[in-house]
């Protein structure tokens, strides 16, 4: 069966436009959509985008992102400063043990003949462990028995959140075309024969292919889904620390016209760690640490209920309809650590941790054949071939005159080149040749927020920050995703 897309979209507009008919480019005069003029495409409507599964959409705008209360570690790490944020979208929820089982079953069913990546995948089930605490009924229970299927993930280290989030975004929009006929049903693929959406833009998915659509140009009779058809999501990632700054926050409940007239503290209003409404005045508003050795409350009156972690949709949503971000578990972001990210950052979408890639090509140019997982694969670009772009001199904007060796400004030129690579940030200052570091930040270690079920209830505060490396993983430490709004900033 084949579809032609151009009458799907344009006469899902006939109750306004009254019939099909083309459009005219007002820079040509030649009608769009028209084999006869050389097929090119328009969407016709307008796009909206849809909400991906478990999302919730984050209307961005300006606010001041950081440090609210005292910094009681004088880290200086988190100076206040005012940003702006693109709309995006955001996990409802922590991602719970469910979810990556499902996510691990999937990799253990397609990948069969290579059990190396679901070893990769796995969530260290370690992390629970204490020298002087008995907790291995954790170890054993809490990431596959059922009683903990709803409790966010723990374990998983940066490198696999950013697998997962790839993985989930090549489910949903595999089962977007499944929906809409241009796939079918696969439950047997296997290998680099898996669905990925890059693979398959890229016309390198040879899979249960179903309708395909009527190609417009002339000289083509049919052809797959393209990205200017609207029709796959963005994709899933790891957001941003200032999108998940902001989307903690939720500062929608606390303006009114473009007037914030309070600052908040936590994803709550006000400054307490109480609820303050009347039908649930003095309960506790997330799970933390009240005191030493206080992870509860007092046995007839649990005041968290949750000892450890809790089930992912526990407490109260803030005014964006998102759970759980203070307390219960840290959560990953996508930035690269740096001491003074405050002050170097952009003030428009604010990120640390570029790192620009291109598709590896073949001599003829044509996108080179995909991995043995059905990825394409991608290089980082080489300083020739940005030296004639301004916006991106300096490439990766990690180690950008951020105190580190090669960009230090301390430092000869000869000095830096020899230290190209390296991944070593800040130094004794005793020998410059020396190579042993005496900082744990480099371009390997990741920001984490948000406090968990172990922390004391300062580090619940939006605006607080700490770093973990990227290959490391805790018991208080899981992940949400995030996805990008394309178009314009308002809500559907």
């Amino acid at each position: 069966m084949k579809i032609n897309l151009s009458n799907i979209v344009a006469c899902a507009a006939v109750a306004l436009l009254a019939s099909c008919s083309h459009e005219v480019s007002h820079t040509t005069g030649w009608e769009y959509n028209l084999s006869d003029n050389g097929g090119f495409e328009k969407f016709v409507g307008e796009y909206i985008q849809e909400t991906g599964p478990g999302l919730v959409f984050i209307e961005g705008g300006t606010f001041t992102m950081g440090r609210v209360e005292q910094d009681v570690l004088y880290d200086w790490n988190n100076m206040p400063r005012r940003v702006s944020v693109s709309s995006f979208y955001m996990d409802e929820t922590e991602v719970s043990n469910l979810d990556y089982r499902e996510y691990l079953y999937w990799i253990s069913r397609v990948f069969s003949e290579y059990p190396e990546v679901y070893k990769k995948n796995l969530p260290d089930t370690l992390v629970w462990r204490r020298k002087l605490a008995y907790n291995e009924p954790y170890v054993e229970y809490y990431f596959r028995h059922p009683a903990y299927q709803d409790y966010p993930v723990v374990g998983v280290n940066w490198l696999q959140a950013n697998d997962y989030c790839a993985w989930r975004t090549d489910r949903v929009n595999e089962r977007i075309l499944i929906n809409q006929g241009f796939l079918l049903e696969d439950p047997n693929q296997q290998g680099s024969q898996n669905f990925n959406t890059e693979a398959y833009l890229a016309h390198q998915y040879e899979g249960a292919v179903g309708s395909e659509i009527e190609d417009l140009d002339p000289n083509k009779d049919y052809r797959k889904v393209r990205m200017e058809d609207g029709i796959l999501l963005p994709k899933y990632r790891l957001p941003t620390e200032a999108e998940w700054e902001f989307a903690a926050l939720s500062i929608v409940g606390t303006s009114v016209g473009e007037r914030v007239y309070e600052r908040k503290i936590y994803p709550w209003a006000g400054d307490g760690f109480r609820n303050p409404s009347s039908s649930d005045r003095g309960r506790i508003m997330a799970n933390a640490v009240r005191g030493r050795g206080d992870m509860m409350g007092v046995a007839g009156a649990l005041n968290d209920n949750a000892d450890i972690t809790a089930p992912v949709f526990s407490y109260w949503p803030n005014d964006y309809g998102l759970y759980c971000m203070a307390g219960n578990v840290n959560e990953w972001v996508a930035d690269v650590y740096r001491t003074m990210s405050p002050k170097d950052v952009d003030e428009f979408r604010p990120f640390r941790g570029n790192v620009f890639k291109t598709l590896v090509r073949d001599e003829e140019g044509n996108v080179a054949e995909k991995d043995s997982l059905g990825r394409l694969r991608y290089r980082e670009v080489s300083e020739d071939e940005v030296v004639d772009r301004r916006n991106y001199q300096g490439a990766d904007n990690i180690n950008f005159l951020d105190g580190d060796f090669e960009s230090s400004l301390d430092y000869s030129n000869e000095d830096a080149s020899k230290a190209r690579g390296s991944q070593r940030m800040y130094f004794n200052g005793v020998d410059r040749k020396d190579n042993n570091a005496t900082s744990l930040v480099s371009d390997h270690v990741r920001v984490y927020k948000g406090g968990s079920w172990r922390d004391r209830i300062y580090w619940l505060g939006a605006g607080t920050r700490r770093f973990l490396d990227e290959n490391l993983s805790q018991d208080d430490l899981g992940f949400r995703c995030a996805m990008t709004r394309v178009g314009d900033s308002k809500g559907n």
